[in-house]
Order: C-alpha cells, then sequence, then structure tokens
C-alpha cells in the first residue's frame, strides 16, 4: 500500500497537482484546531467548516484531547501562537470517537498479543510512566473537550490575554458542529 502511495506522489509531483495548495506557513485566519485523528474527519472536517489549504493550523492526535500541559500538542499551541500569528484556538472532539471509553487494560493486552514483553511494560512503569493512567480513554466527549479547553486557556505559558479557546463537538456523520 506505501509503494502506491509513492507511486501516485511522483505522478501528483510531475503533473504539478500541488500547485493549487501553495501557502506559506502562516494561518490565514489565525486559527489552530486540536481534533481527534479520526479518519471520518480527514476531510469532513475541513470541509464542514469551509477551510482551504493555508487556512488554519489543524493539530490532530488519537481523542483530540491534551492529556498533559507539556505534550506535543500544546508545544505546537505554542508555536502556533508566539511564532505563526494564531489568537483562536478551537477543541473539536467528535461523536463516535474511539478514544472514548478506550480501556487500558486491553490496549496493554494487545501490546503483549503483539510482542511487547513484560520486562518493558515494567520498564516503563518503572521510568514513572502510569501506563494505566497514560492509556486509558476518555468517558464523556465533551468533558474532555471542557478540560482540553481548560488545560489551554489556564496553561502558563500561554499569554495571559488575547487568545481565545473554545470547545466544540462535531458529528462524524454529518459534520455539524455543536459549541461546548
Amino acid at each position: 500500500m506505501i509503494q502506491e502511495i509513492l507511486d501516485y506522489n511522483k505522478q501528483f509531483v510531475a503533473s504539478e497537482g500541488y500547485q493549487k495548495y501553495a501557502t506559506n506557513k502562516y494561518p490565514d485566519k489565525k486559527i489552530a484546531i486540536v481534533t481527534c485523528m479520526d479518519t471520518r474527519l480527514v476531510e469532513l472536517l475541513p470541509a464542514a467548516l469551509g477551510l482551504r489549504n493555508g487556512d488554519v493550523k489543524i493539530i490532530k492526535n488519537a481523542g483530540g484531547t491534551i492529556t498533559n500541559p507539556f505534550d506535543s500538542t500544546m508545544r505546537s499551541l505554542l508555536v502556533a501562537v508566539y511564532e505563526l500569528g494564531v489568537n483562536e484556538i478551537m477543541v473539536i472532539g467528535h461523536t463516535g470517537c474511539g478514544v472514548q471509553g478506550m480501556d487500558a487494560g486491553e490496549m496493554l493486552h494487545l501490546m503483549k498479543e503483539r510482542g511487547v514483553s513484560e520486562e518493558h511494560i515494567t520498564l516503563m512503569e518503572h521510568c514513572g510512566i502510569n501506563l494505566r493512567e497514560w492509556l486509558h480513554g476518555f468517558e464523556d466527549t465533551a468533558d474532555a473537550v471542557r478540560e482540553t479547553v481548560d488545560l489551554i486557556a489556564r496553561h502558563p505559558l500561554m499569554p495571559p490575554a488575547g487568545i481565545s479557546v473554545r470547545g466544540f463537538i462535531m458529528d462524524s456523520y454529518t459534520g455539524a458542529l455543536s459549541v461546548i
């Protein structure tokens, strides 16, 4: 499958398909969006929001949440604000998220089934990583979005004024956005 993607890429570049996507690194709408990596949102989210290439910074992860104030998503938001001129942040969860109700015990079981040794799991825990907490999902999407909005808005490195942080839930089928 990767080879098919590579073959397509060569054709895309050769036919100059990239030209209609040309933009710069600064988001035209000065917005950053934190959302889930769910495949249903790849095209639906930008289409439902009327976004084009270059309009916003989209940061995706499992669940579209921030669980640690020093994770890569928070770092990306700080870069977006201080280096790229972002002044509004949208946190967009979605219906039917796979992280909702995700069970850390089941994830650890699947890791072991795929060859991760108990020794490596124990090593992670001895390094101070609580795997059951780190791999645990959330119970309620709206609460998870609210917690992420709060974490961003109250982050000690976020400017104390001038940044709007708001939360939403997108319907994974219709793209309808609900304000949290």
